[in-house]
């Protein structure tokens, strides 16, 4: 691929991502010049929790996930992101340091906006400061509601909203990586307990448990357990 195919690449892509709506073409293509494109094999470390922070990332494609882990070994899968997602806003700027550890759950492809070019565009650009602002503080929402959900709601009522959030209509489709370890990081236990919760909300009659699918039976069922059980 051309540099001249590769920058308009990134253009496309950033112009996607909501981040950068209020941002006009030329500075768009000034971005994109600016960024970096990496690819990565599954299960490879992209950011490494403590090291110094290189910059925002961008999801071009596949999956991965970010996660904390204890002294002991444990993940805990703090956001897993895809296509168009971005990744690393707090490191790239509120950090000097990356907050988390990023790994790929599959084959995967992104661009890397750096740290100084960044700052500088949202001196330049207050609409693209506004949106990072906005989306930052959406993203705290979401890290308080995992902190009340691991806190306050057992592992079956984490697994029923799961389900729910995810499912297109009353299938939810695993991906590739999403193998019940997977599940069991990102609900925050460990698998035996997951097995258990998958195997008493199924002979209840409210979820049917396929290899790549989980097939919901009684919606309004599993809608009150992810919501009354605290």
């Amino acid at each position: 691929m051309s540099d001249s195919d590769m920058h308009q690449e990134a253009a496309d892509l950033l112009a996607s991502i909501p981040y950068f709506a209020q941002v006009d073409a030329q500075t768009l293509s000034a971005i994109a010049g600016s960024a970096t494109r990496r690819s990565y094999t599954a299960d490879q470390v992209v950011l490494l929790e403590g090291e110094p922070s290189s910059g925002l990332f961008v999801v071009q494609e596949g999956w991965l996930k970010s996660v904390k882990t204890s002294p002991e070994g444990r993940e805990q899968v703090l956001r897993v992101v895809g296509p168009g997602d971005v990744f690393n806003a707090i490191g790239a700027l509120a950090s000097p340091t990356n907050p988390g550890t990023v790994i790929t759950l599959e084959p995967a492809t992104v661009w890397i906006l750096q740290r100084e070019n960044l700052l500088r565009l949202l001196e330049e650009h207050t609409g693209l400061a506004w949106m990072v602002i906005q989306a930052l503080a959406e993203r705290v929402q979401q890290l308080m509601s995992q902190v009340e959900d691991l806190s306050l709601r057992s592992v079956e009522a984490r697994l029923a909203r799961l389900i729910l959030e995810e499912a297109t209509g009353e299938s939810f489709i695993r991906q590739r990586w999403d193998t019940q370890a997977e599940m069991a990081a990102r609900l925050g236990t460990v698998l035996d307990v997951l097995n258990r919760a998958l195997r008493r909300l199924a002979a209840d009659g409210i979820i049917k448990v396929e290899r790549h699918r989980i097939l919901i039976l009684d919606q309004e069922q599993l809608a009150a357990i992810a919501d009354l059980d605290t």
